[in-house]
């Protein structure tokens, strides 16, 4: 009996660990500062630390609360941290964000660089959209309405699962599983890798266009919406500018958007209410989805 109660004071000491290491990251301290201004309101964590894949992956399903009735559009949103960090309850606040205009949100982690590299993260990102597609209706979703969306190095995640089609073959899903993207201020055509972490993440693979999303631009590519910002120095802004001309050339269907003067930062913090006022980033995200998948 005392084994036992001092096994659950470990497990609850290392949950509390877990909980304050996430609250120092800054997405960690945006998260805890959205809702204390009322970005919780609206919207609940029917699931939280679910497994999928094969890794010991977990993820966070979110939803309008007390969402009933007609299934509604999904988001699967990867969060950036250049492959290197990040953790889906840092991201609350992008979740809540999109959950409360209508979508069930799932938020999952992926492997990290170094202990993995290329292409495993991206591999893992389909685990995600298996998983969903295969659960996502016992929390309230449509696994016919499918979006990818993400931040950073989740941009790139995203957009390559919707571009380059043999990953979501790989789990045996067809090609138009995914039916829209949103990438903030991700890199698509970052070919001579330049910054340490791409070259790190990227390290070991013999053909480099194989990384590149702007490699599978396809007509039939999913819609996608590509968000920049001229401030950015993380990722260019001609990034976007070039897989957006690139897919258009072909036939499919793209939106670009360039929020002056913000920084890569300031992208995926405009979705939380402290800094929504710095760029309508979340709302034209919702009405770009909104009109591709339905309300």
């Amino acid at each position: 009996m005392i084994l036992r109660v001092a096994a659950i004071g470990l497990a609850l000491l290392a949950a509390g660990l877990v909980a304050i290491l996430t609250l120092l990251t800054p997405p960690g301290q945006l998260t805890f500062l959205d809702g204390a201004l009322g970005g919780g309101w609206g919207a609940e964590r029917p699931g939280h630390d679910l497994g999928f894949g094969n890794h010991g992956q977990t993820l966070d399903v979110w939803r309008p609360t007390g969402a009933t009735g007609k299934a509604l559009p999904v988001l699967i949103f990867f969060y950036g941290g250049g492959w290197v960090a990040g953790s889906h309850d840092a991201y609350g606040f992008a979740a809540r964000a999109f959950a409360k205009q209508g979508f069930v949100v799932v938020v999952p982690d992926y492997r990290k660089v170094p202990s993995v590299r290329f292409p495993a993260f991206v591999e893992d990102g389909a685990d995600a959209v298996k998983w969903t597609r295969d659960h996502i209706a016992a929390y309230g979703g449509d696994p016919a309405r499918i979006a990818v969306a993400g931040h950073s190095a989740g941009a790139y995640i995203a957009t390559l699962l919707a571009l380059d089609t043999h990953y979501l073959a790989n789990e045996g899903m067809p090609r138009d599983t995914i039916k829209a993207v949103v990438g903030l201020s991700g890199p698509y055509d970052f070919y001579p890798w330049t910054s340490p972490r791409a070259v790190e993440a990227f390290k070991g693979t013999r053909d480099p266009r194989t990384t590149q999303p702007i490699t599978y631009a396809r007509a039939d590519a999913p819609p996608m919406l590509l968000v920049t910002s001229s401030g950015d120095t993380e990722v260019q802004p001609r990034n976007a500018a070039n897989l957006t001309r690139r897919l258009k050339s072909l036939g499919a269907t793209a939106a670009f958007r360039d929020y002056p003067d913000l920084t890569h930062e300031n992208v995926a913090m405009a979705l939380s209410i402290p800094f929504r006022g710095k760029a309508p980033v979340l709302s034209d995200s919702v009405a770009f989805l909104h009109h591709v998948l339905g309300e």
